[in-house]
């Protein structure tokens, strides 16, 4: 019988997330720098931050439609076809959720049956496995590593389908790693979809924060669009984590499904945040690019840094993180973390948080300003020195 009076089984299997622990151990402490927080540190820019407000003085504090604001949807629809040709119905196959967490949940929710299969690629974000159980289904883990660039592989998609197998999920810009999948292997990926009939769910909410690669919708592959389910929203690259919107764009017949759990769940985003939202697609442009351009200039500056002191680092070409090795230090992850962080106040995330294929790396998120960096990467120095000689 469960230790734990009234909680059901579903949940007690589910652990709590890993990246949770060091957040609450670095808030009791002083002078730590966090790069172990996956939210950036630039405020929502102001144009987008007023029409929130002027929002709620116009009284725009009621239910929206369960779909979201028209003219947002109106304004996605645009947005999708302007940056990857995709055609989504505003009317049909747009629906805005409360950030992409919500829209991961209701899209699995929709498409899993219990015991029906999703193919995940590991290391992921730590919301992917515990969602599949969620739902009862059953996530299937393969491994990416270091010396395929931690990009999943059509092969191995393809050696992992079983008769269960109903979904894959994929991420391009990867969290924890930062990496992406080019073109070629979207492509082969999308073969494998199609020859075994897969509903492919494609995390997008990295999209605008890419350095020197292409990005590219899965769902603007040939043939892609009728089995994919695109989620994006505007957290990461407009700096609006708090303003909990995000949106997923399907087919009409799916969405229509998908729709139906977020009614009863939601009924509807927040309507102010909607509103921003809408504002931060007509002048939002400028802001992120200059955010772009100074987490690129982060990125280059941590993993050269990370490269210098023998943390072996894989160059993420996506979101805002870097993935480094800590095999030369002959530590596991949680110790190395744990260390780091009592000893030199630098807050990391150990790699196993994000799957078994992390074990032996740590996630750096270079979110943060670019001083805070230097010092983080002198005291790493420090630490690495001190426990390792190297």
């Amino acid at each position: 019988m469960s230790s734990t009076p009234y909680a059901s089984q579903r949940v007690l299997d589910i652990p709590p997330s890993g990246i949770r622990k060091f957040f609450d151990i670095a808030a009791t402490m002083r002078d730590v720098i966090s790069l172990g927080i996956g939210e950036p540190d630039f405020d929502t820019p102001e144009p987008i931050v007023q029409a929130g407000i002027e929002a709620l003085k116009r009284g725009a504090t009621h239910y929206t439609s369960n779909s979201g604001l028209v003219e947002l949807r109106k304004a996605l629809g645009a947005h999708l076809q302007q940056r990857y040709g995709v055609v989504y119905s505003p009317d049909s196959e747009i629906l805005v959720t409360v950030g992409v967490s919500e829209a991961l949940y209701v899209a699995m929710a929709a498409i899993l049956d219990p015991g029906d299969a999703i193919i995940i690629a590991d290391p992921c974000f730590v919301a992917y496995e515990p969602t599949a159980r969620m739902v009862d289904a059953v996530p299937v883990i393969i491994p990416t590593t270091p010396e395929t660039g931690f990009q999943v592989t059509a092969q191995a998609i393809e050696a992992a389908i079983t008769p269960r197998t109903k979904a894959l999920l994929l991420a391009s810009p990867n969290n924890p790693t930062g990496t992406t999948i080019d073109r070629d292997e979207l492509v082969r990926i999308a073969a494998v979809a199609a020859k075994h009939d897969l509903v492919v769910l494609s995390d997008e909410i990295y999209d605008r924060l890419v350095y020197g690669v292409e990005q590219v919708c899965f769902a603007s592959l040939p043939g892609m669009r009728e089995r994919t389910i695109v989620l994006q929203g505007f957290s990461k690259s407009y700096a609006m984590t708090g303003w909990r919107v995000g949106y997923l764009a399907a087919p009409a017949a799916l969405a229509a499904e998908i729709r139906k759990l977020h009614q009863y769940l939601i009924m509807s985003a927040p309507t102010a945040s909607q509103w921003a939202a809408l504002k931060a697609l007509e002048v939002g442009d400028p802001f992120v690019e200059l955010m772009r351009a100074e987490y690129d200039r982060r990125r280059r500056l941590i993993v050269d840094g990370l490269n210098s002191l023998g943390l072996t680092c894989v160059e993420p070409r996506g979101a805002f993180y870097a993935f480094p090795s800590i095999a030369c230090t002959g530590m596991d992850d949680n110790a190395f973390a744990e260390g780091l962080l009592q000893e030199e106040q630098v807050a990391v995330i150990p790699g196993s948080v994000f799957g078994a294929a992390g074990t032996g790396f740590v996630r750096m998120s270079y979110a943060t300003a670019y001083e805070k960096i230097e010092m983080a990467l002198e005291r790493i120095a420090r630490y690495i020195q001190r426990h390792c000689g190297i």
